[in-house]
């Protein structure tokens, strides 16, 4: 494998890592913070989520339509600077609102997501596509196999210690891709830079206009919102339903991580090969209903371990909607595709964390008409339905 390649995957895996180096701590963090209850600690938690995406939706076509114009390296390697620094003050926050300042600038610099998967996208051939963004998400699912371990790990040493460790990671990557990385975006490709059309609105508009693709934005969206009910509310579930420790949080993380690496990575090929873009998206889809159905009702933590990696076999949805959407665009289009998936993805989670984790507020609080810790998967498995309904009903793109 090329040395730049291995350095976008070193970077979707560290952005990962952060994200879940931190989660296994965050339930305590908040309380310790702001105190007060569990669920006022989820609210907070799925505020700071919200800011995050709400960042990632307003830069992801910025930072897509500054790398088609100036190049993927330069807004790679400037980011995670930047992150490095930003991880840095979340470690010594005293308060609630350094947290959120935090998680806004945090929330700029991860919206290189796109720019990565546009580097992809510039170096592999039309049919390549769909496998390589498969590899991304392995890289993903890596970084959501350690992050967790080491997080649970590191939080024995208190609250702030994961904060450090990704910080010195994101510089660490930096440092690498100053050495590494070459540049993709040459002069045929090159676009002059646009803010019209390197905004959230802009960039959809433009994109929805071309054949099927607003079908599968909305599509794409709506797995994005279900499956965000992880990252969103798994910490509160786990110590909630079953009491948990942080360990136990991060070891469940590790074992989703484990799964999705390797569907991603190994799976994806032959997926495709034998059903092909759209069959591999209707299957993840079934696959999802199934295990969003049964962790809503789960009441033994062994089974939710058991269940953990086994949801994540549908990991094939979202390479395969990618591949399908990237080979519908030009090539000079693909930092503004990405840039548009990566603020849908971030308007999921704008929509998604407050939604999941208020849900998970009233159905364990006194008050609740009927205790569920498990209520936000039902409403995944609500939106998943939908999504299928409208994948299916949407025709093929030329493309596929």
């Amino acid at each position: 494998m090329r040395l730049p390649v291995l350095f976008i995957m070193i970077t979707v895996m560290l952005d990962a890592m952060g994200i879940g180096l931190i989660m296994p701590v965050m339930p305590d963090l908040l309380s310790e913070v702001q105190g007060g209850t569990l669920g006022k600690a989820a609210i907070w938690g799925g505020i700071l989520s919200t800011s995050f995406a709400l960042m990632q939706f307003i830069f992801g076509p910025i930072l897509g339509g500054l790398s088609d114009r100036f190049g993927r390296r330069p807004v790679l390697l400037i980011s995670l600077v930047v992150m490095s620094l930003d991880y840095l003050v979340m470690a010594i926050a005293g308060s609630i609102w350094w947290l959120l300042i935090g998680r806004i600038v945090g929330g700029i610099t991860a919206a290189t997501h796109s720019t990565a998967n546009a580097y992809i996208a510039d170096i592999s051939k039309p049919e390549d596509k769909a496998a390589n963004f498969g590899l991304l998400g392995a890289a993903f699912g890596i970084g959501f196999i350690l992050g967790p371990l080491i997080g649970g790990l590191l939080a024995e040493y208190g609250t702030r210690a994961p904060f450090y460790a990704a910080a010195v990671l994101a510089a660490l990557n930096a440092l690498f891709g100053w050495f590494i990385l070459s540049e993709t975006v040459t002069d045929k490709i090159r676009r002059p830079f646009s803010l019209t059309r390197s905004n959230p609105i802009g960039a959809l508009k433009v994109l929805g206009k071309l054949p099927n693709i607003a079908n599968l934005l909305v599509v794409y969206f709506l797995y994005q919102v279900a499956f965000t009910v992880y990252p969103a509310v798994w910490a509160y579930f786990g110590k909630e339903r079953f009491d948990w420790d942080p360990a136990t949080i991060g070891l469940s993380l590790g074992l989703f991580g484990v799964t999705i690496a390797l569907v991603q990575g190994l799976l994806i090929r032959p997926f495709i090969r034998v059903l092909g873009e759209r069959g591999t998206v209707i299957y993840g889809f079934g696959f999802d209903l199934m295990a969003f159905l049964a962790l809503a009702f789960v009441t033994s933590g062994t089974l939710a371990l058991i269940l953990t990696p086994l949801a994540a076999l549908a990991g094939v949805v979202t390479p395969a909607l990618q591949g399908i959407m990237s080979k519908a665009v030009d090539d000079n289009q693909q930092g503004e595709l990405q840039g548009a998936l990566t603020s849908v993805s971030a308007l999921a989670m704008i929509m998604a964390p407050m939604t999941m984790t208020y849900t998970f507020a009233v159905f364990t609080s006194e008050t609740a008409p009927i205790y569920m810790p498990g209520a936000p998967f039902l409403l995944s498995v609500g939106l998943i339905a939908i999504a299928l309904f409208v994948f299916a009903r949407s025709g093929r793109t030329k493309v596929t």
